[in-house]
């Protein structure tokens, strides 16, 4: 029985494809994946990849997030280190629980956009902290 696909519901069947590279994308980084086999329909352009290609393929994505995360737990340490914040008045200024800063720099959370913006414009302008305090 012929693959259809699940995006766009094409009555063509999808076409077989094997051992072709994909680039994943996250956060400005890039990963770069060997060798993916599975099916792609002509339509949409929607993969649907083989088991063993899809586990590849989520791997390197889970790679560049795990990346992102960790890049971003030393900056938000770094800044909050040069403000001269504890992580409780880092919480407290962007309204956060009480251990929020603790799982942003353990890596166990990521911090809204908005705290990572906030704080990178404090990095750049520190003496605005007075205005927030």
């Amino acid at each position: 029985m012929a693959r259809k696909c699940l995006n766009c519901e094409a009555h063509k069947p999808l076409k077989r494809f094997k051992d072709k590279p994909f680039t994943i994308e996250h956060a400005g980084m890039t990963a770069r994946v060997e060798s993916l086999s599975g099916w792609r329909c002509g339509t949409c352009g929607e993969v649907e990849f083989d088991a063993n290609s899809a586990r590849r393929y989520a791997a390197a994505g889970d790679a560049l997030v795990l990346r992102e995360r960790e890049r971003q737990r030393r900056e938000i340490r770094r800044i909050r280190r040069k403000l001269g914040l504890s992580q409780v008045a880092a919480a407290r200024l962007t309204g956060g629980g009480h251990n929020a800063f603790s799982r942003y720099e353990r890596g166990e959370a990521m911090p809204l956009p908005a705290v990572v913006n906030l704080f990178r414009l404090l990095d750049r302008h520190p003496e605005l902290l007075k205005d927030l305090a």
